[in-house]
């Protein structure tokens, strides 16, 4: 049996209570019991300005609850050492990668297909995950066993001669043979070394380990993985907008938020630009079938996702000069009516989902923009106010009957505000609600924001994947209010991290990680868990990064 996670979360607590220029307490994922799985983390872990070498122990793959004390007794005698260690080595780690105690791990990485939802064995796709995109220096595996063995992956190989006369390579399949060869999830390598040993000889190798680690300074880089998540994080942010715009926005079947906010934003991008060659022809030939009404966009019971798709009319008229693109933006805006008996207003769904804040919110706000006509704001801020799903934490309900914090569906609700303010006068009726609601959410969403600068799939789950649309929908959503003046400085940080968090995801392609697929109202925090993951092309994920990229551009370029 391995130690309860609670008793090992307190314990990590502990160590972090007494050296909190050092570390915090996280989580790294969700077992198949749905116990989160704790890791202390380094301060420095995600930063790469530090004179520390990170490394990341990891312990309790086996299933065997011998390792865990193990882990405990070296965080121990890092902690005793003193600071000259501590200078030089930015230590984390994840003592018991396996709370649940009740099987091997050790074998079977990479985990393929199916992020992040496997029913038997969760925890190998998000450790899998959440190491690569950390990217240490070096991981140490930590065994417990009746003799000392040393063994190292292909990338940890230079390691070897410094630490024993006799060191084995690790098997293949196991995570550590997965992560230093090839390029782990499209990035690089990671040095990894694994020690199997005794309690009583513990000690004797551990101080082996750090004399090498501390004396060779050819050693302290980062690891591939970590170059190449540097090196994503380095981009400008005109460079991110500009390989998402070649991948995003050319498609619109069916119409759909999801193509429409890219197509949204490859415009913006060549308005803010003012370079190269204009994407509005290639969007007139893309739309003018929808427009002529040669094909028809939607039915008459279309949803708010459906209208939302039509998000680019205005920006395609400023682009080309004719109205009928904006006149679309009317059009749909004319379907929102009254709700009744307390349901939001048709098409939105009457129990006030949070998707329906940004559709309305961008489609409302921009026919007041439009026309000038207050009855769009009316009805946009009346919806918006009387949702009721906000709680006291900031947060917001997926809707009325669905009392889970969804990552996206916060993000939603983020964007949903922004659009709304953006369009309301200063002196609108209502204005102040909205901007106090705004303000309540961003600090709730930064409050738990991940050291990674990510939020979480569930937010009040924090092992859970972390979610990329969300993120990219917080950012914007700090980003606009930085530009706007509604949110002071101390939000900046917050962004910044946001901001790198997000742009480690997206590589050369256009490829983002972990986007939460099409997602509707679920009965559990378990289904909320279980949707896919998107690693590659996503549009619904590509289409919000790019409005991201795009806004950190106009806010601080």
């Amino acid at each position: 049996m391995t130690e309860p996670t609670a008793d090992l979360h307190s314990y990590l607590e502990s160590l972090a209570r007494t050296s909190s220029e050092r570390w915090t307490v996280s989580a790294c994922g969700v077992t198949a019991s749905r116990q989160n799985i704790p890791a202390l983390l380094h301060k420095d872990a995600y930063a790469p300005e530090s004179s520390a070498m990170p490394v990341l122990l990891i312990s309790g793959l086996s299933g065997q609850g011998e390792d865990v004390p193990l882990a405990r007794r070296v965080l121990e005698l890092f902690q005793a050492s003193g600071s000259p260690l501590a200078d030089r080595i930015g230590l984390s780690a994840i003592p018991n990668c396996n709370p649940d105690g009740i099987r091997d791990m050790s074998t079977g990485y990479p985990p393929t297909g199916n992020f992040f939802y496997d029913a038997e064995e969760p925890e190998k796709r998000y450790l899998w995950r959440w190491i690569c995109f950390q990217g240490p220096s070096l991981i140490l595996e930590l065994n417990s066993g009746e003799s000392v063995r040393w063994q190292t992956n292909d990338a940890g190989a230079g390691l070897a001669s410094d630490l024993a006369g006799s060191v084995d390579t690790v098997e293949n399949g196991s995570l550590l043979a997965a992560l230093g060869t090839g390029s782990p999830d499209g990035l690089g390598q990671i040095p990894g070394l694994r020690l199997t040993t005794p309690p009583d000889s513990l000690g004797d190798e551990l101080g082996r380990l750090w004399n090498v680690l501390q004396h060779q300074p050819d050693l302290g880089g980062a690891s591939p993985a970590g170059q190449a998540l540097e090196a994503r994080a380095a981009r400008s942010y005109m460079e991110v907008a500009r390989t998402l715009a070649k991948v995003y926005g050319y498609q619109l079947d069916p119409v759909n938020y999801t193509q429409g906010v890219g197509i949204s934003g490859r415009l913006r991008l060549h308005e803010l630009s003012n370079s190269g060659e204009s994407p509005a022809p290639g969007i007139v030939r893309l739309v003018e079938p929808y427009v002529s009404g040669s094909v028809a966009m939607f039915g008459e019971r279309a949803s708010g996702a459906n209208l939302a798709g039509l998000i680019w009319g205005r920006e395609l008229s400023e682009a080309t000069g004719d109205r009928r693109y904006s006149d679309l933006i009317v059009d749909v805006a004319n379907r929102y009516r009254p709700g009744v008996d307390g349901g939001a207003p048709p098409p939105c769904d009457p129990d006030f989902r949070t998707e329906d804040m940004f559709m309305a919110g961008a489609m409302l706000g921009r026919a007041f923009e439009i026309t000038g006509e207050d009855r769009y704001l009316d009805l946009l801020v009346k919806f918006i106010v009387d949702g009721g799903i906000q709680q006291e934490n900031g947060l917001f309900w997926h809707c009325r009957p669905a009392h889970f914090y969804w990552g996206r569906g916060n993000g939603f609700a983020a964007m949903g505000l922004t659009e709304t303010l953006t369009f309301l006068p200063e002196n609108f009726p209502g204005r102040d609600t909205i901007a106090a609601m705004y303000r309540k959410l961003l600090d709730g969403l930064v409050k738990i924001q991940n050291p990674s600068g990510m939020l979480t799939e569930v937010l009040d789950v924090p092992g859970s994947y972390q979610e990329l649309t969300a993120t990219c929908m917080l950012g914007y959503s700090l980003a606009r209010g930085l530009r706007r003046g509604w949110l002071g400085p101390s939000y900046q940080a917050p962004l910044d991290l946001a901001w790198r968090g997000v742009s480690q995801r997206i590589d050369g392609e256009g490829n983002v990680v972990d986007g939460c697929a099409s997602t509707g109202v679920q009965a559990s925090t378990d289904e909320y868990l279980d949707r896919p993951a998107v690693f590659g092309f996503d549009d619904r994920t590509g289409g919000m990064a790019l409005w991201f990229a795009i806004e950190m551009q106009l806010h601080q370029g």
